[in-house]
């Protein structure tokens, strides 16, 4: 049995795959908005997501990017919008395959079948995006995990994907706007009173409030240094 997220404000059309796909074996949640689909990813970490463009709350690819700055779970997406630019940005975007509206449900089940065989056959040959290791910081990525020399961290998840980002980066400085649209999303691009809020917060965890570990680029951005501390 895989467990199947579906991201759409379409309550028929939840209902409809909901019914369809418990039917042929899955374990099926629903959400109706883009904030409601991004906590049911951090909570119940789904196999698989299916995820529709056309949210009330935020684009459709914007939550595609955020839930790839923490986690390798296959997406699908759902669109009426047919159009190859459409399409191929949402794949280059990290989805991992694209249905246009109106489909069948035994479409999708196959679908959602090959994404996971996909995802599996990948992460059996190479399990470095799974774990990112940084010095004495390890982020579980699969499990939303963080420790720092074997002891466990309370991150909230902004602080998590804030790290987490970080951490693909390490050694470099990320600027402040990338790790905004990345972390937040594109409509934080200029709110940068949000990272010396998470840094400050971060830092204190992490027992590193002079910034020896996570150091600030004053007119630039943000760098993770890999230390043993």
């Amino acid at each position: 049995m895989s467990a199947v997220l579906i991201i759409d404000d379409d309550i028929a059309l939840l209902n409809a795959c909901r019914v369809g796909l418990q039917a042929l074996g899955h374990d099926v949640r629903t959400a109706e908005t883009g904030g409601d689909g991004l906590s049911a990813v951090a909570v119940w970490r789904p196999d698989v997501i299916v995820l529709d463009l056309g949210l009330p709350d935020l684009d459709g690819m914007e939550v595609c990017t955020r839930v790839r700055g923490w986690t390798d779970t296959p997406i699908v997406i759902l669109s009426a919008d047919g159009a190859e630019d459409r399409k191929v940005g949402a794949l280059d975007g990290g989805a991992d395959d694209y249905m246009t509206k109106p489909f069948g449900m035994r479409e999708l089940d196959a679908r959602l079948r090959v994404a996971l065989r996909h995802h599996h056959n990948v992460g059996a040959g190479d399990d470095q995006d799974s774990e990112l290791q940084v010095g004495a910081l390890t982020l579980d990525l699969q499990h939303y995990e963080a420790t720092l020399q074997g002891a466990p961290l309370d991150l909230t998840c902004k602080e998590f994907e804030f790290l987490a980002y970080l951490a693909r980066h390490v050694g470099k400085v990320c600027t402040r706007r990338l790790i905004l649209e990345n972390v937040w999303g594109p409509a934080y691009a200029n709110e940068t009173h949000y990272l010396k809020v998470y840094a400050y917060r971060i830092r204190k965890k992490l027992h590193d409030e002079q910034g020896r570990f996570l150091q600030t680029d004053p007119s630039v951005g943000y760098r993770l240094k890999a230390t043993d501390t």
